[in-house]
């Protein structure tokens, strides 16, 4: 996997992937132009666990109508000001085994997303789910 970074003006950057997508990071305080690098970290954290619990889902036969994955963090007050704690919740919809539920989370925090695991050497994840339009089946 190669990726490259280029500066194009004050402090916005363009990320770029060998397949040819780009995010455009914005370090400015106002990240008028797009994230930051450090909130692109939690937005792919939240990406990754979302691409596995909707496969588990899926392969369980859950009818998922809808999942959010959000992130909150805490960050170090000194530099390199690394994440210590960050706190998924996972908004779930659909027809739906609350125990499938549970299992597709589990799995994709222990086990299947590659960004929670590295994540994990520095910081504490902890997760909880909700259940937006009520509570699921046992």
């Amino acid at each position: 996997m190669i990726v490259h970074s280029d500066w194009k003006h004050d402090e916005v950057f363009e990320g770029k992937t060998e397949s040819g997508n780009t995010i455009i990071f914005d370090a400015d305080a106002e990240h008028a132009h797009g994230p930051s690098p450090v909130e692109a970290v939690l937005m792919a954290l939240c990406s990754c666990t979302s691409v596995d619990v909707v496969s588990i889902l899926r392969k369980k036969r859950q009818n998922l109508t809808g999942l959010c994955v959000t992130a909150s963090a805490e960050r170090a007050e000194t530099y390199p000001r690394i994440f210590t704690h960050i706190k998924l919740t996972y908004a779930v919809r659909g027809t739906l085994s609350r125990k499938a539920v549970e299992d597709a989370v589990a799995l994709s925090k222990n086990k299947y997303c590659s960004v929670s695991k590295m994540l994990e050497k520095a910081a504490t994840i902890d997760y909880e789910i909700v259940y937006p339009d009520g509570e699921p089946e046992p």
